[in-house]
């Protein structure tokens, strides 16, 4: 299967998924129809040509395949015309409308623990592998799936209906969507595998869907955060990449080539929403996005305000990445030695993350470490499942290296 035809099943699944499930009111069933028109298309496109409407081609043998699982029910008499009426023709329209946000609602079922549910949403609407899903939630890959699978099944008993949820029900499931799409920014803007730095076509959906649920609740605080932080974080991605995809840190980036409309839309989005007094995690992420994006240059930063922010943030969620951060932040502000005190005890949190290792060597650097700078660069290099990461942080090590020779 070529990348091109990869890309754009990856697109067009959650479409499908959606236009299936919402015909058929099955969202169990429906992923393993969908599931098998993909596999499906993956074989015959290559081979025959992309059809007319490829939306359309993989409803249909999706649909196909509903119907052929219904027929072969014990029930297959009461089931008959049911099935008969679910079958679509070839002239048959498919549904023009995008369904994607309303699947993601779904995947936020309030039957799942959110340990579940995030999941199986970045499964059915963003396609990420059950491997990439494990990366982010840091649990070995069997253990993602089986959660994957319960939240399947849990849905299918649960017999809901496939539509959005009312008003009374969205509260208790926004939560758990706005953490579904700053997920898959973040495995869009910094893909935790594969060959580039970046996967825009995640970045940009997740972007496409906060923009939509913003454009419904206006005045939600953290909904304007997300999608403040989406924006102040997506406008220096031209500047992440040089012409030959390599990863350039942001102390090297060319800050003229940061998207200046993308940094006013989403300073003036948290502008609006901070003077509501409701502060959250995606509100105080976008602080400092907005802390970066202002700085005329890497020396102007305003490590001291980053760094009352991160506190803030770690107090209010106590994620271990926000400490790996603020360690950064304490580092620039304070002095390499108050970052390193940070990194205590990290270890029994986040186990052998690359990202504590590229932590740790960065500040051992700053503190004049070199020996230790090394070390940790090259344990962070071989922990690094994206393949410009990891080049990266070997060259750096190899630059060090080559330094104290």
């Amino acid at each position: 299967m070529t990348a091109g035809t990869e890309g754009l099943l990856r697109g067009l699944a959650p479409q499908a998924l959606g236009a299936v499930a919402r015909r058929y009111g099955s969202f169990a069933d429906a992923e393993d129809a969908v599931q098998e028109a993909l596999l499906a298309a993956a074989t015959a496109w290559p081979e025959e040509g992309l059809p007319d409407n490829p939306l359309a081609w993989l409803v249909r043998v999706a649909s196909r395949r509903m119907v052929d699982q219904h027929r072969s029910d014990d029930a297959r008499r009461r089931r008959q015309d049911l099935a008969a009426s679910w079958s679509l023709s070839p002239s048959d329209p498919v549904p023009g409308r995008d369904d994607t946000l309303l699947l993601l609602f779904t995947c936020c079922h309030p039957s799942l623990t959110p340990a579940s549910a995030i999941p199986l949403a970045l499964r059915a609407v963003a396609g990420l592998t059950t491997r990439e899903i494990a990366a982010a939630f840091l649990v070995p890959e069997a253990t993602m799936a089986q959660r994957i699978s319960r939240a399947k099944a849990k849905i299918k008993a649960s017999d809901e209906p496939f539509r959005l949820p009312s008003p009374e029900e969205r509260g208790a499931r926004l939560r758990l969507v706005l953490h579904v799409l700053y997920l898959l920014f973040n495995e869009g803007y910094a893909s935790n595998s594969g060959p580039d730095v970046a996967r825009t076509d995640l970045s940009g959906e997740a972007i496409r869907l906060t923009r939509i649920l913003y454009g419904t609740l206006p005045e939600d605080p953290e909904l304007a955060g997300l999608l403040a932080l989406m924006l102040l974080t997506d406008a220096r991605r031209p500047a992440r990449s040089g012409p030959d995809g390599e990863l350039i840190p942001l102390a090297d980036q060319d800050r003229g080539r940061w998207d200046a409309g993308l940094i006013a839309e989403g300073v003036a989005l948290l502008t609006k929403a901070l003077p509501r007094r409701q502060v959250g995690e995606y509100q105080l992420q976008a602080a400092v996005s907005a802390v970066h994006d202002q700085a005329a240059c890497y020396a102007d930063t305003d490590w001291a305000d980053i760094l009352a922010l991160y506190g803030l943030l770690e107090k209010l969620t106590g994620n271990p990445m926000v400490r790996l951060n603020r360690a950064v932040a304490a580092a620039m502000a304070e002095g390499p030695s108050h970052g390193l005190a940070l990194l205590d005890g990290l270890e029994e949190r986040l186990g052998d993350h690359h990202r504590l290792h590229a932590v740790r060597a960065h500040l051992a650097e700053l503190a004049g470490d070199i020996p230790t700078a090394i070390a940790e660069l090259r344990r962070a290099a071989a922990g690094a499942t994206n393949l410009r990461e990891r080049h990266h942080l070997a060259t750096q090590a190899a630059r060090l290296a080559g330094g104290a020779a």
